[in-house]
């Protein structure tokens, strides 16, 4: 997965934005004005952050070396992804759809 392909399926989700709301190298993607997916364009390295359930960022965390504690963000719920070719595409697409889901399941819930 490259920054196009990660896009690109970002934006592929139903109501999904892109935003640079902390500047031009921060790319965040939204979905109901929340944010479900951050990047920064700066690093030569891909990696981006997503939300997560609490129990099973700490699981991700244990299993894959390239899952890391949210950088710059709440490290209970957001985890940072290495995209080093460890993990195949279709499994960051997996964690990248369960945060779009928390996401938009916490739109849901409020009035």
């Amino acid at each position: 997965m490259n920054i196009e392909t990660l896009r690109e399926y970002c934006l592929s989700k139903p109501g999904a934005e892109e935003t640079l709301p902390f500047g031009p190298d921060t790319l965040v993607f939204k979905v109901g004005g929340k944010a479900f997916l951050l990047t920064g364009l700066d690093s030569e390295e891909l990696r981006f952050n997503v939300k997560c359930d609490p129990e099973r960022a700490l699981e991700l965390r244990e299993e894959y070396p390239c899952v890391l504690p949210g950088y710059h963000m709440n490290k209970k719920h957001w985890n940072t992804i290495i995209v080093d070719g460890s993990v195949p595409s279709k499994l960051l697409k997996e964690w990248i759809d369960h945060s779009y889901e928390l996401v938009t399941a916490s739109k849901k819930k409020k009035p």
